[in-house]
């Protein structure tokens, strides 16, 4: 019952996100049922169920023998500038990951004080990070929810930045934050998420672990800093060969970097430290490949508790993110910094808890 909620929930975030970003228009068709179906892998009752909820809310309407429509409801409810005003909200990625339900926080957050959305996404690209903040720019936006593009890299869009600081528009960063600039953050703690992880691995008696990481996020250089903050309490030696970095460009090379690296390394390293459950469950199907036993010959920590290690076919372990909490939360900051409060928390760590699954074996 709940896998099945969550795949109709899946869908919704994903119409809606085409819908706010503009993929789907107001009076345009949206795909069949059975076009639905075969997207997403689910059966007709599941897609109905998203779709008389996307109703409900306004997003779509029903024709009968005709289909169903991107509704106008939908144009007034978000276009409106006369009575509400309009927060821009700019991620990494809008439908992939743990961030439909980021947005998902935001726009619950908004909706109760009839704030409209404007949404726009980067893919981690610093050119298109420049439309995204031209178009928020362009359109005059109150307030601004960003995820940074690349933020372990420098960024040639500061002076985007400075200029909303220069004129009050308020805006606050989520997951990470730009060094160069000294802005309100609302973070995950990643260096303790990874620290409790290689934490974990160590408490079971792992000597040999090794780290997959992505070196362009903030985030990533976070996670390999607790990662070794964890190896260097326990007096472990740290170990280049042990670790695999990737960056956005090769995201799309990871699987055979991992197999790569799993033969270089099978039989020296017991455990792996993963950037996020994304790439937990990419070693897991490269293990299966390479009939690596999981977790008997290795072991396995993610992080993120994302929906796609919920629904994974390996009950993988792994750390919390606050997800719909912290979008809720930074929606909240603007609301308020736009209302004229004081005082408010500028910098907020979430503390992440370990979440045991079956993916960590205690050697003897």
């Amino acid at each position: 019952m709940t896998k099945m909620k969550l795949k109709y929930q899946i869908i919704i975030d994903d119409i809606k996100s085409k819908i706010i970003s503009g993929n789907y228009r107001v009076g345009e068709q949206i795909p069949t049922e059975s076009s639905m179906q075969e997207t997403y892998k689910v059966s007709r009752q599941t897609v109905r169920k998203a779709i008389l909820a996307l109703v409900s809310e306004g997003y779509l309407r029903s024709e009968r023998g005709s289909g169903t429509y991107v509704s106008n409801l939908y144009q007034s409810k978000t276009n409106g500038k006369s009575n509400n005003k309009t927060i821009g909200v700019i991620t990494t990625y809008i439908s992939d990951y743990i961030f439909p339900s980021i947005i998902r926080g935001i726009e619950e957050r908004l909706n109760k004080d009839n704030y409209s959305l404007l949404l726009a996404s980067t893919n981690n690209d610093v050119a298109q990070e420049k439309k995204a903040l031209e178009t928020m720019m362009a359109f005059g936006v109150d307030g601004m929810i960003v995820e940074p593009t690349k933020s372990n890299l420098y960024n040639p869009n500061i002076a985007y930045y400075l200029s909303f600081k220069e004129q009050d528009i308020p805006f606050i960063m989520i997951n990470a934050y730009y060094q160069e600039l000294d802005v309100p953050f609302f973070c995950l703690d990643d260096i303790q998420s990874s620290y409790l992880a290689t934490k974990e691995l160590i408490s079971k008696g792992h000597k040999k672990i090794g780290l997959i990481s992505k070196v362009d996020d903030l985030q990533g250089k976070h996670r390999m800093k607790g990662y070794l903050k964890a190896l260097g309490e326990a007096k472990l030696q740290f170990r280049p060969d042990h670790m695999l970095q990737f960056e956005t460009e090769t995201k799309l090379e990871l699987y055979s970097r991992v197999k790569d690296f799993l033969n270089k390394n099978r039989g020296m390293i017991t455990a792996i430290v993963c950037y996020n459950d994304e790439v937990g469950l990419e070693v897991a199907n490269v293990c299966r490949q390479l009939n690596i036993s999981v977790p008997e010959e290795l072991s396995i920590i993610g992080q993120d508790n994302s929906y796609i290690a919920k629904n994974a076919n390996i009950n993988l372990t792994t750390l919390t993110h606050p997800q719909e909490q912290m979008g809720r939360d930074a929606a909240d900051w603007v609301i308020k910094k736009l209302k004229g409060k004081k005082d408010l928390v500028n910098e907020n760590y979430y503390q992440p808890v370990l979440i045991q699954g079956e993916t960590v074996k205690k050697l003897e």
